[in-house]
């Protein structure tokens, strides 16, 4: 219930982005080739729809962009795109269209499907947002294990193993975060899933359920 395929609609990205990921299984594979796919899909934007203000980076010319936003490269912000005073786009992040990145959020190594939030005070890294996400003011993605292991996906008795020293959370499409929630390494929350707000999550959500607090998850009616 976690694969690409479990949460994520791939008609609501840019069409290198859809194909890319149609080549793993598990999201969090998808993460080591962002910056690689980025410079791909960059080289062939428009260059009447595309400004390209320094190198590796592509901003849309109708999206809205502050005038102190930091926006390094590598990134790609795409149509309709609001980019908010204090955000900081720091290197490996595709963002599609018509999303909210907000003032002091920080982005790191992702991908951010069309219409995603991270409107307040957000940290998003080594993750991926699907579909209509939402990150509610203050929550973050905690991407580094505080003994500094490799990330495991655990889903009950399961585990899986990433391979990867930094890995934040898979959300699937229309995910609601609580405000000044965290989302522990490896945290992958299933489509059209709530998170209560002050949460601290871990491990796997189930699509279409409330996280209410930890051992405290109910289907959604």
């Amino acid at each position: 219930m976690y694969t690409i395929n479990d949460l994520y609609d791939l008609d609501h990205t840019y069409p290198e982005v859809k194909e890319y990921l149609r080549k793993f299984t598990w999201p969090w594979e998808a993460l080591s080739g962002i910056k690689t796919l980025l410079t791909e899909i960059g080289r062939n934007l428009p260059e009447d729809e595309f400004d390209h203000p320094q190198e590796d980076v592509w901003i849309a010319k109708d999206a809205k962009i502050y005038p102190n936003a930091n926006i390094c490269g590598s990134c790609i912000i795409g149509h309709g795109t609001e980019v908010r005073p204090g955000a900081f786009v720091r290197g490996s992040a595709i963002v599609g269209e018509n999303c909210v990145v907000g003032n002091s959020t920080e982005l790191k190594n992702v991908i951010l499907f069309d219409n995603v939030q991270v409107p307040h005070y957000n940290y998003v890294g080594d993750s991926i947002l699907g579909y209509k996400s939402h990150m509610g003011a203050g929550s973050i993605t905690s991407n580094v294990k505080s003994d500094k292991k490799l990330v495991v996906v655990k889903d009950g008795t399961q585990q899986i193993e990433t391979g990867l020293k930094k890995m934040g959370a898979m959300l699937g499409d229309r995910v609601e975060v609580g405000c000044n929630s965290v989302l522990n390494p490896g945290t992958v929350i299933g489509r059209d899933s709530n998170i209560y707000p002050t949460s601290c999550v871990r491990g796997v959500v189930p699509a279409n359920s409330i996280w209410k607090r930890d051992g405290e998850v109910v289907e959604k009616y």
